[in-house]
């Protein structure tokens, strides 16, 4: 995530934060903040030191701005019955095995839980954080996005997933981004020609990858056609801010207010949380960056799990939303509406630097994770995660 100097120091000086628990001091906060106003820190986090990761992942709303999303005065209830015999289970990683308690003890997990049913029996926060304490999704936002535009179909703000860009954002009429389906968006099949790596400064995702509104529109409307829509998958972060700015031109609406209506307080979320704009007074980032603590993320695991059932025992999706958001793509069969696939019926939402939120509904499991890995991907620390969770949420299935 890039911001200019001139915007990030407006973005600094309008946002205001207040603390979670178990996080880093006000005196830390401060000193991070400074660094950034005097260009100590590159402005693009993706590239910070695993240190300062450690604070800006935490306190998102310390450096940029955000929208709120408030705690339900009923959140939605979890049992706790912790079962040490998790701690047991055995995974592979390189043809070597480890334990749960191997993962736990590993520098870059910050929190984990596993929740059987409405059951949290596995729950863990490395010393600097806790149960109360939010930490920036990244890409898991992407799923949640995808569950929003399924919430407006059904409440007839969009009209299907067939429908073209263009009939959202006139803006975008006649270029090759106007005339792809929500649908290509949703699978990131558009065919747009877009370059997603993180290491790179100068790569789409670093130069564009917070762009709203008009900003985002005009960079996408000049990226060329590579590829029929809907043949090739081609992860994109840039689709997923442009799915964002559908939302909210389709339902009038800010994206946090219609999730907080939908799910904060339609599901019923124990804390508070926020999501990030990519400038003071901006939209959402539709493509990233809702900080929530680790049970609410296992909380939005439950409620996708469970059909997107709001607290009043009604759907908030159409019929058959997650079976289809959840079927692989024509383009790449490990890929749904934003979803990752898993087999055997699981998927998960996921974000760099190992945040995720693993869901399978055979076995009745949701798993949530908050991470601070040594890179944005691809790492051992990745490879040991994922591997711990299946593993973990086969084991409930051997009951």
């Amino acid at each position: 995530m890039r911001l200019l100097p001139a915007t990030l120091l407006t973005a600094l000086a309008a946002t205001a934060f207040s603390l979670s628990a178990h996080a880093a001091t006000q005196a830390q906060i401060d000193a991070f903040v400074d660094r950034l106003k005097s260009g100590d820190l590159d402005t693009n986090v993706l590239l910070y030191p695993n240190a300062d990761r450690r604070i800006a992942f935490a306190h998102t709303n310390a450096w940029m701005p955000t929208r709120p999303l408030y705690p339900s005065a009923s959140p939605y209830a979890l049992e706790t019955k912790i079962n040490d015999d998790l701690l047991s289970v055995t995974y592979t990683v390189d043809g070597e095995t480890f334990t749960v308690a191997d993962l736990l003890s590993r520098e870059p997990l910050m929190g984990m839980a596993v929740v059987d049913g409405n059951t949290i029996k596995l729950e863990h926060y490395a010393a600097d954080h806790g149960p109360e304490s939010t930490w920036i999704s990244f890409s898991v936002t992407k799923s949640f996005t995808s569950t929003l535009i399924g919430a407006a179909i059904k409440d007839g703000f969009i009209g299907s997933v067939d429908d073209k860009v263009e009939d959202y954002l006139p803006r975008l009429k006649g270029s090759d981004y106007g005339r792809v389906t929500l649908k290509n968006i949703l699978q990131m099949s558009s065919g747009i020609a877009w370059n997603e790596d993180y290491t790179d400064p100068e790569s789409d995702v670093s130069v564009a990858g917070t762009l709203q509104g008009v900003a985002l529109t005009d960079y996408l409307s000049k990226l060329p056609q590579k590829h029929k829509p809907g043949t090739v998958f081609n992860y994109n972060t840039a689709e997923s801010n442009l799915l964002g700015e559908v939302l909210r031109a389709a339902i009038g609406n800010s994206a946090a207010d219609y999730m907080n209506a939908k799910i904060w307080q339609g599901f019923g979320m124990e804390h508070a949380a926020n999501w990030l704009q990519s400038a003071p007074f901006a939209g959402e980032t539709g493509g990233c960056c809702i900080s929530a603590s680790i049970r609410d993320y296992a909380r939005l695991g439950i409620f996708v799990k469970n059909g997107g059932v709001n607290a009043s025992g009604e759907s908030i999706l159409p019929e058959n939303w997650m079976r289809n958001a959840t079927t692989p793509s024509n383009s790449f069969e490990g890929y749904g509406y934003k979803w990752w696939l898993q087999g055997n019926g699981a998927f998960m939402a996921a974000g760099i630097f190992g945040q995720y939120i693993y869901i399978d509904p055979t076995n009745d499991v949701v798993i949530s994770v908050h991470s601070n890995a040594p890179a944005a991907v691809d790492t051992n620390y990745h490879a040991h995660v994922d591997a711990a969770m299946a593993a973990l949420a086969a084991s409930f299935g051997a009951r």
